[in-house]
């Protein structure tokens, strides 16, 4: 075993880790207990400016989901490695001179150090709140990624370097990896039962590129389906609404011709998304707030209902009806109000009466085409 240093063993914290090399610089890799996140990382000052931090301030409203994520699945949640910085001198204890055990060892920290978190802030946050809550994972680790600290300037540009090229997963990447969320384990299982999804959602991207045959994406069905359920976020899905949400779009895909022809192949998609209001999640969130309606006024006869649909002209060059509602200024729009005036539509066409939300939201459409 390697001899310590110049750091005597009583003053140090010791922690199990691994060494690595980056750009010529010494990097460890050690296993902190949860219970020990809030002792030896603190929160940075918001007070101070931008210019005398090294992290951005704390957002406090992505603490509490990251924090419930834990509590509520206390048994199985994932947290990924933290990276933070130390500025005091560290030692690593190497366990042997073979080649492993050169990099394994234990690492030393000198008990007035100070740790500063360059990645994970928010995750060590919702850590603390956590285990207010679920002091049984008090002993549980995770990995922190730690840098010896050479100043301010250092730990602003590790902080820069480190979000440089972060990329969120797509939504509809996000909905289909999800199997703990009980609506997208729903939405994934309808691509796969109804007719006009089979084979014509688009699982990776938020959007469908013109050469794509795909018709919708995974998170507008998603959308549209926790519209239709009146879902909130979290919410558990009965077998009797996921039998309803199926039964429901493909009796919709029945009374849209041109969605059948797409599966068919006898038309392009990517001409119906040019040409058509219908192929586009403002569309499907439009007729998932119909479906819900028309499900509470007939509730034994909606599928009859859903027959109306092919009186509409859903043609975005039909300017009269689509302009302002799914349209502004020729563009589509997915935007509440847009949502709302298309779904409009669709009601007047069906036969239901709008509520009052609805019908404030129409009458400001209609004073403000009076005025044009």
């Amino acid at each position: 075993m390697a001899k310590l240093g110049q750091i005597a063993r009583e003053f140090t914290h010791s922690f199990p880790a691994m060494k690595g090399v980056q750009a010529g610089r010494e990097y460890y890799v050690a296993m902190f207990p949860l219970k020990l996140l809030p002792t030896f990382f603190k929160q940075e000052n918001d007070d101070l400016p931008p210019a005398l931090r090294a992290q951005r301030a704390l957002n406090k409203a992505r603490v509490r989901p990251l924090s419930n994520y834990i509590t509520k699945n206390s048994k199985n949640y994932i947290f990924s490695s933290l990276t933070a910085s130390v500025n005091g001198k560290v030692e690593f204890e190497k366990f042997n001179e073979d080649a492993i055990g050169q990099r394994l060892g234990t690492l030393h920290v000198p008990m007035d150090a100070k740790f500063l978190i360059n990645d994970g802030q928010h995750r060590r946050a919702a850590i603390e709140d956590a285990l207010e809550k679920v002091p049984e994972i008090a002993n549980e680790t995770i990995s922190i990624v730690l840098f010896v600290d050479e100043g301010l300037k250092k730990s602003q540009q590790m902080f820069a370097d480190l979000n440089r090229y972060a990329i969120r997963p797509t939504k509809s990447l996000g909905i289909l990896y999800d199997h703990r969320d009980p609506m997208s384990r729903l939405t994934n299982r309808l691509t796969k039962k109804v007719i006009i999804f089979k084979g014509m959602t688009e699982t990776a991207r938020s959007t469908i590129s013109n050469r794509s045959r795909k018709l919708f994406t995974l998170s507008s069905i998603y959308q549209a389906t926790k519209r239709l359920l009146h879902k909130k976020d979290g919410e558990g899905v009965s077998k009797e609404e996921e039998s309803f949400a199926e039964e429901f779009w493909n009796e919709t895909a029945k009374n849209m011709p041109d969605w059948l022809d797409a599966v068919a192949r006898k038309v392009n998609t990517s001409e119906l998304r040019q040409d058509y209001i219908h192929s586009h999640g403002v569309a499907l969130q439009a007729l998932a707030i119909t479906g819900s309606s028309l499900i509470a006024t007939y509730p034994q006869k909606w599928q009859q209902k859903l027959g109306k649909l092919q009186k509409i002209n859903w043609r975005r060059d039909n300017a009269d009806l689509w302009e302002g509602r799914a349209l502004t200024g020729g563009r589509l729009s997915r935007a509440e109000n847009n949502v709302l005036l298309t779904s409009n539509v669709i009601k007047a066409t069906i036969g239901l009466s709008l509520d009052p939300k609805e019908t404030q939201v129409e009458e400001l459409y209609a004073k403000g085409k009076n005025h044009k």
